[in-house]
């Protein structure tokens, strides 16, 4: 009795943390549980498209072209330069009625002149998980708002459209540039 009153709480504390810390090491050893790294199904070339809309532009082209590389920030945090695969410029449109009241024609909104709808497809290098893909620590999925930036635009949008590319994974490049034959050159 007179040892259980010498034990301070925060002994008990710091003994049962460090008993738990030992559990989940012997749980991770004997892979029970998984690291963060494991859970890296496999690297692929994604292409995801980015929506702007009511950009406000005045010039004669869009200074946004298909070819050319956009610095990209994610959830406003800087990631890097991608491709632009293409872009998809259109003018705001708007709903007419038209003399039948069931039926409805789309044309140019003449009332925002300067306006335009933007598709911006991008391509990147992701690791794919069974979440989806994620890049640059972020895990891209629709509606994820992105800022697309060049030398003289920055514009912001939301993912609209995601999808992995077919292609060799890197474990398999790797795998097949091993010499697997006993031959000595």
């Amino acid at each position: 009795m007179e040892f259980m009153k010498k034990i301070k709480p925060i002994e008990i504390i710091v003994l049962a943390g460090i008993i738990i810390a030992l559990c989940v090491g012997f749980v991770t050893f004997k892979k029970y549980r998984q690291t963060a790294a494991k859970q890296i199904e496999a690297t692929s070339k994604i292409s995801f498209q980015v929506y702007m809309r009511g950009i406000s532009y005045t010039g004669q082209d869009l200074p946004i072209r298909s070819g050319e590389k956009t610095f990209i920030s994610i959830r406003n945090v800087p990631y890097s330069d991608l491709d632009i695969v293409d872009v998809k410029i259109e003018k705001r449109k708007t709903i007419v009625p038209a003399m039948n009241a069931k039926k409805y024609m789309i044309v140019d909104d003449v009332t925002m002149s300067n306006n335009y709808d933007v598709i911006v497809t991008l391509v990147d290098t992701a690791k794919i998980t069974k979440d989806g893909a994620v890049v640059g620590g972020n895990k891209i999925k629709i509606g994820l708002p992105i800022t697309l930036e060049g030398k003289d635009y920055r514009f912001n949008g939301t993912v609209s459209d995601l999808k992995t590319i077919p292609g060799i994974d890197q474990k398999e490049v790797i795998n097949n540039e091993l010499n697997t034959t006993d031959d000595v050159q």
